[in-house]
């Protein structure tokens, strides 16, 4: 007998919320809470629709604690509820679901408690991709980065007591003390001023001119060392992701460690969804695929040919005619390893057992579509 559909969906709705990324229910709830988070500071618009809008944050404020209440209640039967209760992810859902209800409850107005809402938009932290990446590239170059933030902070605090000690009798009220030109010297490192505080002496625009400077150096050197550090842990992970693939695949099974990393840097993956066309007939060749996993169907005249995880296809457009001869489409869900010519030549220079292999394969071929 099946399930009866309410605690069925109840154990679905477990099973999801005790996922690692928020459930699509999840990410909508916070979308309408924050809209109608929104909305409250709005008066015109909330007193026009200010039951439904409750009504709203009520509902979602009560999908929060619902969920809340789920994933603590598995935590402990499963044993870990303290952990969970402690964890960054737990304390979140505490917040989620207990901060406006303890702010009312301790006599904050009804649009001040509400405004808590924005701690619902902390769920969608974990599930947000590159996340991880992001941290691994900051631990990576703290030094780089640290190095940079003391430059910033130098500059910052020089050119805050050099335009004090210019300005300071000319312009008491903006530049009458240090921490006062810390304003000053902030809003001209990160952008061009505000307007509301400029040196007027000769000496003190100079100062500011090597001040903007400065600040677009800094900058720079961060958004530099950011980009190069995603660029290198991007390479990494793919680097990773192909040699999973290129060990997978049978043709190169004979080679060694330094042959696959070779092979590796050469290849790039391409998912595919089933009934994709690769290969049209008539094209011009550039590239040859292997297939890491999945199955492709190659349309030759007369018959169809399926080629599984480990063939490879494309190859003869690169060793002779580089007219491509059939059509190749996707039967399933498919991974593909891709050799562009270029590299194509390079690694048939460098392996030449891999050479030979693929030229037998193609003659066979060649031998067979006649």
């Amino acid at each position: 007998m099946s399930r009866p559909l309410v605690p069925r969906l109840l154990a679905e709705f477990v099973a999801a919320t005790n996922g690692r990324n928020m459930t699509r229910a999840a990410y909508v709830v916070v979308a309408t809470g924050s809209a109608m988070m929104g909305l409250i500071t709005v008066d015109p618009a909330y007193e026009a629709a200010h039951h439904w809008v409750d009504a709203v944050l009520w509902a979602c404020l009560a999908f929060f604690v619902f969920e809340w209440a789920v994933r603590l209640r598995h935590a402990f039967l499963a044993g870990h509820g303290s952990s969970y209760a402690i964890s960054g992810r737990g304390l979140v859902d505490a917040v989620s679901a207990a901060a406006i209800p303890l702010a009312l409850v301790l006599g904050a107005s009804p649009k001040t408690a509400w405004l808590l809402g924005v701690c619902w938009l902390l769920k969608v932290v974990p599930g947000i991709p590159g996340l991880r990446q992001l941290r691994r590239v900051l631990v990576q170059e703290s030094g780089p980065l640290s190095s940079v933030l003391v430059i910033f902070l130098m500059v910052l605090f020089l050119s805050s007591v050099a335009v004090h000690v210019l300005e300071r009798d000319i312009q008491p009220v903006a530049f009458g003390s240090v921490p006062a030109t810390l304003w000053w010297a902030v809003v001209t490192l990160t952008t061009v001023g505000y307007g509301d505080a400029v040196p007027t002496t000769p000496l003190g625009r100079l100062v500011a001119a090597m001040v903007m400077i400065c600040g677009l150096g800094v900058f720079g050197l961060w958004t530099g060392i950011l980009a190069t550090g995603f660029a290198a842990q991007t390479r990494r992970d793919n680097f990773l992701k192909t040699w999973e693939s290129v060990s997978k695949v049978p043709f190169f099974a004979a080679l060694g460690p330094s042959a696959i990393a070779d092979v590796t840097h050469m290849l790039r993956t391409m998912d595919l969804p089933a009934r994709t066309m690769i290969i049209r007939k008539g094209q011009t060749g550039d590239c040859m695929y292997f297939v890491a996993d999945g199955e492709v169907e190659v349309d030759l005249p007369g018959k169809k040919v399926t080629l599984g995880a480990g063939a490879f296809f494309g190859e003869m457009a690169l060793l002779g005619n580089n007219m491509r001869s059939a059509n190749i489409t996707t039967r399933r869900v498919s991974k593909l390893l891709v050799l562009d010519l270029v590299d194509f030549r390079l690694l048939m220079a460098r392996h030449p057992d891999l050479a030979a292999t693929i030229d037998a394969e193609a003659r066979r071929r060649a031998l067979e579509n006649r």
